[in-house]
Formats: structure tokens, C-alpha cells, sequence
């Protein structure tokens, strides 16, 4: 599992070309290690001075 084809397997997923299930295929890892790198790398929402 390189980072570049992780990378490209969660663009895949994301673009929903590929289930999880095959875009882990493509990365080379399982479904749950994909999952959480997509956890990982997902942007954060910013919090606002309303949620404090």
C-alpha cells in the first residue's frame, strides 16, 4: 500500500467511480484502512464564533 495509490483509490471513492470495496482493491489495503484514510484526509469543517 503506497501513499499514491491510496491516494488515488480515495479520489475513485470520492468521485464515486469505485465502491469502498474496489477502491480498496485498487489501493492495495482493506476496506476499514481505506475508510479511515479517508477519514483522515477529509477536510475539517471550521468552527464559527456560534459554536462557541
Amino acid at each position: 500500500m503506497t501513499s499514491k495509490s491510496v491516494a488515488t483509490a480515495l479520489t475513485l471513492y470520492r468521485a464515486r467511480t469505485l465502491t469502498l470495496e474496489q477502491a480498496a482493491t485498487v489501493g492495495g489495503c482493506s476496506a476499514a484502512q481505506l475508510e479511515a484514510s479517508a477519514r483522515a484526509f477529509s477536510p475539517t469543517p471550521e468552527k464559527s464564533s456560534a459554536d462557541e
